[in-house]
C-alpha cells in the first residue's frame, strides 16, 4: 500500500500518554523523592532542608508546592515579630517626634527610654535581617540584607554609643540637651522591612497557584474492581499499573489508561483547554484528572504516579518556573556589582556631608552625613532588580499550562515573541496524523458497500494504519466483516487473501501490475483523488478490478484558524513534509501555504532550518515525529505536538498538549506579554534606584532643600519589591487575543514571485516548492 505517514507515532490517542521531561543545562533537575528547597531568584541553589539562599538571602521555597501547605513558617514568624514589636515602634517614634514637647523627663533620660524600647525591636524582631546580612558577608555575596543590616546597625550602634557615652561626641552633636540619637530610625526601618517581607511572601505564594491548581485536578481516590468482581474505593496512591477501575458519570478519571468497557464523553478542558468533550469508547486512551461527563466507563490503568500526563505537566511547569531567562542573566550581572556601588556611595555621602555639608537646625553636618548614608543603604533595593524576571516567568508559565501550552524553560518564553519564520510538518501537525476512510468508487457490476466490506474483512489481519482506517470505515457503516483466510502481506504494495471463497487483492498500482489486472477504467479517478492528498488502493476480486478505496489524512479543524492568526502576525509560513510532492502540493493549496517542500528527510529539515538561521531569521519548528527531532533541536524555538513522539517532545522547548496549532499563536501572545512585563519590572527597578539613591544621598538638597528620612527610604524599599511582584501577577489575567476574524487583512502582502534559492541538501533529496498567487479562497473556505 502507499505510505501515508512518514513520522512515527507512539500514541494514536488524541492526547499523549506521557510528556517526558528533559533537563536543560540551565534548568534544575526535578527531584523524585523528598522535598527540595530552592531560591526563586537563583534556581541553581537547591537543598533538602529549609533555609536562606546564600546568594541573595531570600527564604528558600519548596520546589514542588503541595495542596496541604498553608502559610509559610517564615510568614508566620515575621507576623509574630512585626505585631509584637509594632507598639514599641510606634512609642519610640512618638517619643522621638514629640517627647521634647511633652517634658515627661529629661532628654538624656528619654534617650535611655528609647534605647530600652528599641532593644527588642532591633535585637529580636530584626535579628533575621542581621543573620542574613552576616551570611552575605561570609558567602561573599552582598545583597539587600547586607545594606539593611549595615544601615540599621549603624543607626542603632551610633545611638547606643551616644546614649552610653555622650561625652565622646563634640558639642556640635548636642541638640536640645542630648546627643542626637536615631533609635526610631532603626526601629521603623525594621518594622517596615518586616511589613514589606510579609507582603512579598503573600504575593510570592500566588505565583505557585498554577501548579497548585494542576495538583488539585487529581482525584483523591479511585474505585478499583477486584479479581473477584468486588469493588472498593482506594487512595490514588494505591492504584497500580494494570488495575481495572470504574469511572462513574461525574467522576474524574483517576490515572492514565485505556477504556476496556463502556463509552462516554470526557471533558479534557482542564488539561488541554479544549472546551468540547471528547467521545471515548473501547480502546480509547484516557488521561488522569479529566472529567467523565455522562457515561459509565471501566478502564485499565497504564500510567500512575509521576508517569501520568498530569504529573509530567506539573514537572514541566515547575522546570520552566525555576529556569533563568536571558534577560535575567543581565540583571544578575548588574546586581552583582550593585551592592558594592551602593556601599561606596553611602561612605562617600557620609564624608562629603561631614566635611562640606551645612549645619541644619543647629545639628552637626556629620549627623546628617550619618542619616543620609543610612538612607542610601536602606533605599537601594537589589531585590526588586532580582525579582523582576523570575516572578514574570513563574506566573506566565503557570498561566500557559492552564491553556495547554508547556514552556520547557524561561528562554523559550523570552524568545518565542521574536519568531518571524515558522516551519511546520504536515502529518500530525497540520493534519490529524491518523488516516481516515474517505470514499469508495466501484467498477461496473460491483456495489460500494460490498467493496468496503470485502476490503475491511481482508485488512483485519493487517497492522498498517491505512488498513486500520478501512476497517474503522466499515465498522462505522455497521458492515458485517468476514474472516480472511490465506492472508499474505507484500511489503509496500498491498495484501492478498480469501474471504467467503473469493480471492482478493488490495493494494496499489504495483500490486495490480504484478497480477496483470488492468486499472485503466479507474485510473483517472485515482489520479483525481491523489490530487486532493488521498492515498488510493485498488481492490481486485477473483482477478477482476472491483473498485478503489481512498484514505486520507484529514486536516485538523483548528489548522485554518491557526494559520490565519499566524499570517496576521506576519510570520513566514513554510511546510516541510516527507510526503510526496503531489500530496504536499494538495495540502498546501487547501491551506493557502505559499512555500512548501515535499519528500523531505530529517537531514533536509535540519538543513532548511540552518539555511534560514544563516539568513538572520528567528525560526520556530513545529513537528511531532522522530524525523522532526533534529530540526526541533536546531531551531530557535522547537514546538512539539503533545500527540506526537517522546523524541520530538524531548527535543522541543515548547509542547502543545492538545497538538492544536492555534496554541502557537496563543504562546506567542503569552511570550509577548511576558517579555513586556519583564521589561516593565526591570525598568521600574532601574528607575527606582536611579532616582532613589541620589535623593537619599542629598544631591537635591542644594536645589530643593529635600532630604530623605531613612524611615521613608525603608517604606519605599519594601514597596518596590511588592510592586514588582504585583505587576507580574497581572499576567494571571491574560486572555487570548482572537485574530481569526481579522483574516481580511492577511492577503494584502501576498506575493506572486517565485521563492528564492532553495537550500542545497547533502543527500540531494527531491524538493518541491511553489508559490500560490492567492490563498484567500482556500483559507476562507
Amino acid at each position: 500500500m502507499e505510505s501515508l505517514n512518514n513520522s512515527t507515532k507512539e500514541s494514536p490517542a488524541n492526547l499523549p500518554t506521557s510528556l517526558p521531561v528533559s533537563h536543560s543545562k540551565d534548568a534544575p533537575v526535578i527531584a523524585t523523592t523528598g522535598i527540595i528547597y530552592t531560591c526563586p531568584m537563583h534556581p541553581e541553589v537547591r537543598q533538602d532542608h529549609p533555609g536562606n539562599c546564600p546568594k541573595c538571602g531570600m527564604t528558600l521555597e519548596a520546589e514542588m508546592p503541595t495542596l496541604e501547605e498553608g502559610e509559610s513558617a517564615e510568614l508566620i514568624d515575621f507576623k509574630r515579630r512585626f505585631y509584637w514589636t509594632l507598639p514599641l515602634t510606634v512609642l519610640v517614634t512618638f517619643l522621638a517626634m514629640a517627647g521634647h514637647r511633652l517634658n515627661w523627663f529629661s532628654m538624656a533620660t528619654q534617650s535611655w527610654v528609647e534605647l530600652i524600647l528599641s532593644l527588642p525591636i532591633v535585637l529580636w524582631a530584626g535579628w533575621p535581617f542581621f543573620v542574613r546580612g552576616f551570611q552575605s558577608v561570609m558567602n561573599r555575596s552582598p545583597n539587600m540584607w547586607t545594606l539593611i543590616s549595615l544601615g540599621t546597625g549603624a543607626a542603632f550602634i551610633y545611638s547606643v554609643v551616644a546614649t552610653l557615652t555622650p561625652q565622646l561626641f563634640p558639642a556640635s552633636f548636642t541638640t536640645m540637651g542630648r546627643v542626637a540619637v536615631y533609635f526610631e530610625a532603626a526601629a521603623v526601618i525594621i518594622s517596615l522591612t518586616l511589613l514589606g517581607q510579609m507582603l512579598e511572601l503573600k504575593a510570592r505564594s500566588q505565583t505557585s497557584a498554577a501548579i497548585k491548581s494542576l495538583l488539585g485536578l487529581a482525584p483523591k481516590t479511585a474505585r478499583r474492581i477486584n479479581a473477584d468482581g468486588g469493588e472498593e474505593d482506594i487512595p490514588l496512591t494505591n492504584v497500580h499499573v494494570g488495575d481495572k477501575l470504574r469511572v462513574r458519570p461525574g467522576e474524574k478519571v483517576p490515572v492514565d489508561g485505556v477504556v476496556v468497557e463502556g463509552s462516554s464523553a470526557v471533558d479534557e478542558s482542564m488539561l488541554t483547554g479544549e472546551p468540547m468533550p471528547v467521545s471515548k469508547a473501547l480502546g480509547d486512551k484516557l488521561i488522569g484528572a479529566t472529567l467523565n461527563t455522562n457515561g459509565a466507563l471501566i478502564m485499565q490503568s497504564e500510567k500512575v504516579g509521576s508517569a501520568t500526563v498530569l504529573a509530567s505537566i506539573v514537572q514541566m511547569v515547575m522546570q520552566a518556573q525555576r529556569s533563568k531567562a536571558p534577560m535575567q542573566r543581565m540583571a544578575d550581572q548588574v546586581a552583582g556589582y550593585f551592592v558594592i556601588v551602593v556601599i561606596s556611595i553611602s561612605i562617600l555621602t557620609f564624608f562629603i556631608w561631614g566635611f562640606f555639608g551645612p549645619q541644619i537646625n543647629g545639628e552637626s553636618s556629620w549627623v546628617y552625613g550619618l542619616i543620609n548614608a543610612v538612607a542610601v543603604l536602606i533605599i537601594a533595593c537589589p531585590c526588586a532588580l532580582g525579582l523582576a524576571t523570575p516572578m514574570s516567568i513563574m506566573v506566565a508559565s503557570g498561566k500557559a499550562a492552564t491553556q495547554g501550552i508547556l514552556f520547557r524553560d524561561a528562554a523559550a518564553i523570552e524568545n518565542f515573541c521574536k519568531v518571524d519564520t515558522l516551519i511546520v510538518d504536515k502529518t500530525g501537525t497540520l493534519t490529524a496524523g491518523k488516516p481516515q476512510f474517505e470514499r469508495v468508487i466501484a467498477a461496473a457490476g460491483f456495489a460500494e458497500d460490498d467493496i468496503l466490506r470485502l476490503s475491511a474483512s481482508l485488512d483485519q489481519g493487517s497492522e498498517h494504519p491505512l488498513a486500520d482506517a478501512i476497517v474503522k470505515g466499515a465498522q462505522a457503516k455497521n458492515l458485517a466483516l468476514e474472516k480472511a483466510e490465506n492472508f499474505e502481506s507484500s511489503t509496500g504494495i498491498g495484501v492478498r487473501g480469501t474471504v467467503t471463497g473469493k480471492k482478493l487483492a488490495l493494494g496499489n498500482t504495483a500490486l495490480m501490475a504484478d497480477l496483470n489486472i488492468p486499472i485503466d477504467t479507474l485510473k483517472q479517478a485515482a489520479e483525481d483523488l491523489r490530487g486532493t492528498g488521498a492515498s488510493v488502493m485498488y481492490l481486485a476480486v477473483d482477478n477482476q478490478l472491483a473498485g478503489l478505496l481512498a484514505v486520507s489524512d484529514p486536516i485538523k479543524p483548528s489548522t485554518t484558524d491557526a494559520l490565519i492568526e499566524l499570517k496576521t502576525a506576519e510570520i513566514r509560513l513554510i511546510m516541510a513534509t516527507g510526503d510526496g510532492s503531489t500530496t504536499a502540493k494538495s495540502v498546501a493549496n487547501k491551506l493557502g501555504i505559499d512555500e512548501f517542500y515535499g519528500e523531505v528527510k530529517p537531514a533536509d529539515k535540519l538543513a532548511l532550518v540552518e539555511k534560514l538561521l544563516k539568513e538572520g531569521r528567528v525560526v520556530a519548528m513545529a513537528g511531532d515525529g522522530i524525523n522532526d527531532a533534529p530540526a526541533l533541536a536546531k531551531a530557535n524555538v522547537g514546538i512539539a505536538m503533545g500527540t506526537g513522539t517522546d523524541v520530538a517532545i524531548n527535543s522541543a522547548q515548547v509542547t502543545l498538549v492538545k497538538g492544536d496549532l492555534r496554541g502557537i499563536a496563543l504562546a506567542r501572545s503569552i511570550s509577548t506579554d511576558t517579555v513586556a512585563n519583564m521589561k516593565q519590572n526591570l525598568g521600574f527597578a532601574f528607575v527606582y534606584n536611579a532616582l532613589g539613591i541620589p535623593l537619599a544621598a542629598g544631591l537635591l538638597y542644594p536645589f530643593t532643600g529635600w532630604l530623605l528620612s531613612p524611615m521613608i527610604a525603608a517604606l519605599a524599599m519594601s514597596l518596590s519589591s511588592v510592586s514588582v511582584i504585583t505587576n507580574a501577577l497581572r499576567l494571571k489575567g491574560f486572555t487570548r487575543k482572537n485574530t481569526a476574524d481579522q483574516h481580511s487583512s492577511i492577503f494584502g502582502k501576498t506575493s506572486d514571485n517565485v521563492i528564492g534559492e532553495l537550500p542545497t541538501f547533502k543527500n540531494d533529496a527531491k524538493i518541491q516548492a511553489t508559490n500560490q498567487p492567492s490563498a484567500k479562497a482556500a483559507l476562507l473556505k
